[in-house]
């Protein structure tokens, strides 16, 4: 039962009830309804935005933010492994494949080296996990750069191995005709007696005896530049240039199996033995030329003789005797 309350009337020295008019109560009511809707609401709104008090999408956004974390420390344990085979092959690319080619190795600035200064990462800041994603961003654009500067580095490698064999097998490295027994070998590189005018003079090359007809090999892979008689003395000649600076000839044939232009490799058959020219006897004269002069053409017989045989044939090559033209 609610509580009658009083006032005092001071006129008529007495107490009177005091009595609520109905609009004032309806007023009373509805200001109360007011204040617990408005109660109501603030309070919704402070639960909703407590971390004490998750909704199931916040738990949900927990998890994957969690699972993205997870998933960042293992890409970046896979770089760390990537990153160690990366460091192994600039190893081997700086201190083996560069050095066998004899080319410079790649300074590690250069590898290491970073973007411009520019902000690359300017969209990813100003979230909870920035640092964590803009670090591994990093790492990638890093690993990338490396990865784009040895490939271009390896395709360099290919194609220095490429012109190393080109290089190789351009060399002349064999003898222009078989020598079993060594027993071929009539006249070497040096100052030999003239078989004409019995005077000693330079003898550029190797005289090799055999029967006319005896098949003559390309002693390197290369392009005929000659196949005539033109020059004084040599009679039916062969000239091979091999590029690299080395060209090789071969005179007094008795015909030819090549023409001027045509490609030859090493081992090729490209002419016969014969007697043509200013020749005392059947021999192939040999001679090789680098860079425009002549050398010795014993220092090139590597690629069909073992070393024994090469001191043997070295001996009688270097025997001051009389050449056969």
């Amino acid at each position: 039962m609610a509580k009658v309350k009083y006032y005092y009337d001071s006129v008529n020295l007495a107490y009177r009830k005091i009595k609520i008019r109905k609009r004032r109560k309806v007023g009373y009511a509805v200001l109360f309804l007011l204040s617990s809707a408005l109660f109501g609401f603030l309070t919704f709104i402070i639960l909703l935005n407590t971390p004490y008090f998750d909704t199931p999408k916040d738990r949900l956004l927990e998890r994957q933010v969690e699972n993205l974390k997870l998933n960042y420390a293992i890409l970046n344990k896979k770089m760390d492994q990537i990153d160690d085979v990366i460091e192994d092959i600039e190893d081997r690319d700086n201190n083996l494949y560069r050095v066998y080619f004899n080319t410079a190795a790649i300074p590690e600035e250069e590898r290491k080296a970073g973007y411009s200064k520019i902000n690359r990462y300017a969209a990813l800041q100003g979230y909870d996990n920035s640092r964590l994603v803009i670090s591994t961003t990093e790492r990638v654009d890093a690993l990338s750069k490396e990865l784009a500067i040895q490939s271009k580095s390896l395709d360099e490698i290919v194609k220095l191995a490429k012109a190393k064999g080109k290089l190789l097998s351009a060399i002349p490295a064999i003898q222009p005709v078989k020598n079993e027994n060594l027993k071929h070998m009539a006249s070497g590189f040096g100052y030999r007696s003239d078989p004409f005018t019995k005077a000693r003079k330079m003898h550029e090359g190797m005289d090799f005896t055999a029967k006319s007809g005896t098949p003559i090999y390309a002693t390197g892979d290369g392009v005929v530049a000659r196949a005539d008689n033109s020059a004084s003395g040599f009679g039916n000649h062969i000239v091979i240039r091999h590029g690299y600076g080395y060209e090789t000839l071969y005179a007094h044939l008795s015909k030819y199996n090549c023409r001027p232009g045509k490609s030859v490799k090493r081992g090729d058959i490209i002419g016969y033995v014969g007697s043509t020219g200013r020749s005392e006897a059947p021999h192939l004269h040999y001679e090789v030329h680098k860079n425009g002069r002549v050398v010795n053409p014993l220092n090139f017989y590597y690629g069909n003789i073992s070393a024994v045989e090469y001191v043997a044939i070295s001996k009688i090559a270097n025997q001051e005797n009389q050449s056969l033209d």
